[in-house]
């Protein structure tokens, strides 16, 4: 990958001048390279990692991993089922993997009733979906490559007798 891409990928908030020093380019290089990548979709977005745990108020979302078994669609493959699915607006991400299921999907919601009401009223019943398994995230201890820090548990004191 280029090192351009490599730089933005771990910290996308560094400027084209930051960049082009690192590299020893001029930043008008930097900038046309950072802007091409754009306009051909290489960079997609500009992302920052909240640790949302750590978020005063307690009204942060639930968030599951599905496994989803599907059937392909004949001449589509898992293509078209897979645009159906990850057009749902509660799926965050979608993935085809290898393995003992075909799809799996990141989904959000504001409690875990919002996420079971989306898979048994939305993602089962499509016609190629032929099961799925729902894993609720308890706790991020890391994401994209960063270490999340976590509040002080309240720390019980030892009861002897």
């Amino acid at each position: 990958m280029d090192q351009i891409l490599e730089i933005l990928e771990k910290e996308a908030r560094r400027s084209p001048e930051e960049i082009a020093k690192m590299l020893k380019k001029k930043p008008q290089d930097v900038r046309k390279a950072i802007k091409k990548y754009e306009n051909e979709g290489l960079i997609v977005k500009y992302k920052a990692v909240i640790n949302k745990e750590l978020i005063k108020n307690d009204g942060s979302e639930v968030r599951a991993l599905i496994e989803v078994n599907i059937t392909p669609q004949k001449d589509l493959g898992f293509d078209r089922i897979a645009e159906r699915i990850y057009s749902f607006t509660e799926v965050t991400s979608c993935y085809l993997v290898s393995g003992t299921y075909d799809l799996l999907l990141i989904v959000e919601g504001k409690d875990l009733q919002t996420v079971s009401k989306f898979v048994s009223e939305k993602l089962s019943p499509l016609e190629n979906v032929k099961g799925t398994v729902t894993h609720f995230l308890l706790k991020k201890y890391k994401e994209d490559g960063v270490i999340l820090k976590h509040r002080e548990e309240n720390k019980r004191i030892a009861i002897s007798y």
